[in-house]
């Protein structure tokens, strides 16, 4: 069994065993979401993988500290800081106050988040709430000799810090943002990026504040070293987010954080999760292929079914999405509880039994966070008529503090039983036969169905099958 928990670090591009900064304590930083519209099923599989993580850390035993940030200011519509803040273009569109329309998503955000059993960060802080540190970062920055002034606003000089392409791998002189300069008129470089962008005086902003260079905002980036040194410290553990976020947010994140902080490195992991895709297109607002959890439900797909499509995927892996699939996930789902929520609670546990099983699931786990590897664990435990139900109830128990999955205590509609008229005609005629004692009848019917490879539970509440899939 693996000797601790192995996490694949996006920085040294290798799978590292996961030693805490201070023993028993793993600090965690995540990028939340950008509050101007609902959040759709691709801005909850980083919630979903940022949850496995923390479960992770906690089955190791550790104290956590996870911070999660809010971005309802700064984030504009251009990562080469062209373009409107998207808060204030929301607020435009809508006629609405902008702290409005973040209140509304980042409220339904908690709801589908909670609904898909993420825990709660211990930190939910918000860009709007933490000007004041944004603004005490930028003017260390200053003093370091690290930022220049244009027209519209404060610039970080990346050419000031050797170490900005090593994150993302860049090649600096190839870089798309190089034929993008003209965008920001004064940049010195195309990677130059904005600290402190100042307010037009001709155009009315719903949310600027006064600094030391003029009234304006923050830049997006300097919310999330400004909070999470705050909360954290001046260094942590891991730091996760999209993979979308490696080439600019997180690269611009570590040049600011390491320089005002001077220290190397910020942060110790980098874990990176990749893309729901659609029609080979990333699910995003952008592209306009979004779907939302309540429409999700609205097709019968359950929330918790839709967690159980996530692990059928690795993080690092885009996973696509198409309705077989989510359909099938659920149809999975609900048969693995219908399995579990079977198995008697009396008996006693046959630890020695266990313990293989165990392993089996905790490897997976500790391997980077291999979900598929541990769903399938969980499901052949449940399969495992080697061991007594007693045993194999105690260990879903185990498996499902990490999966979130709620395998023991699910509520699910009595239509979610699979059902086929053939079927269920044969299993409803076998138990007419046990209940007539005509024994070799019900016999039978069993082989019968077992040879389709059909599988009866007898429950307390009558009879249930299901499919012995491979």
């Amino acid at each position: 069994m693996t000797d601790g928990l192995f996490l694949f670090n996006s920085r040294t591009r290798r799978k590292e065993r996961f030693v805490p900064i201070e023993a028993g304590q793993a600090r965690v930083y995540t990028c939340g979401p950008t509050v101007y519209s609902p959040q759709h099923i691709g801005n909850m599989r980083p919630n979903v993988f940022a949850d496995l993580l923390k479960r992770a850390l906690l089955m190791e035993g550790l104290r956590v500290t996870h911070v999660t940030n809010v971005t309802d200011v700064g984030h504009l519509t251009d990562d080469s800081d062209a373009g409107d803040d998207k808060m204030e273009v929301a607020a435009q569109k809508t006629g609405r106050r902008a702290e409005e329309i973040a209140a509304e998503y980042t409220g339904q955000w908690l709801r589908d988040r909670r609904r898909l059993n993420c825990l709660d960060p211990e930190v939910l802080c918000k860009a709007t709430e933490h000007i004041e540190e944004q603004i005490e970062m930028i003017r260390v920055l200053e003093e370091k000799g690290v930022t220049y002034r244009i027209d519209d606003g404060i610039y970080f000089d990346v050419s000031k810090f050797p170490r900005y392409t090593e994150l993302a791998r860049l090649d600096l002189d190839q870089q798309q943002g190089g034929q993008r300069i003209a965008d920001v008129v004064g940049k010195k470089q195309p990677a130059d990026f904005a600290l402190w962008k100042f307010a037009d005086p001709e155009l009315k902003r719903q949310q600027e504040w006064d600094s030391p260079w003029g009234r304006g905002f923050p830049g997006w980036h300097i919310e999330c070293s400004a909070m999470s040194t705050k909360y954290l410290g001046t260094r942590f553990d891991i730091h996760t987010g999209g993979v979308e976020h490696l080439t600019v947010h997180h690269t611009n994140e570590i040049a600011q954080s390491e320089t005002a902080l001077g220290v190397h490195p910020w942060v110790s992991i980098w874990m990176h999760e990749d893309w729901l895709v659609f029609g080979g297109e990333k699910i995003a607002k952008s592209t306009g292929n979004v779907l939302l959890l309540e429409e999700l439900e609205a097709m019968g797909i359950s929330p918790l079914g839709f967690r159980y499509f996530l692990l059928q995927a690795h993080y690092r892996k885009q996973q696509n999405v198409a309705e077989q699939g989510l359909r099938a996930a659920e149809t999975g789902y609900r048969r693995l509880v219908a399995q579990a929520q079977a198995l008697a609670t009396e008996g006693n546990v046959d630890e020695s039994a266990a313990q293989p099983r165990r392993a089996e699931f905790r490897e997976a786990v500790r391997d980077d966070l291999n979900a598929p590897r541990a769903l399938a664990a969980a499901t052949g435990i449940v399969r495992d008529e080697s061991l007594s139900p007693a045993t194999r109830r105690a260990l879903l128990t185990e498996c499902d503090a990490w999966l979130g999955l709620d395998l023991l205590t699910a509520e699910l509609p009595q239509a979610t039983q699979e059902t086929d008229p053939r079927i269920d005609g044969l299993v409803a005629a076998r138990q007419a036969a046990r209940e007539a004692k005509q024994w070799a009848e019900a016999d039978r019917i069993r082989d019968e169905l077992a040879a389709e490879q059909i599988v009866i539970e007898d429950t307390p509440e009558g009879p249930i099958w299901r499919r012995n899939d491979p």
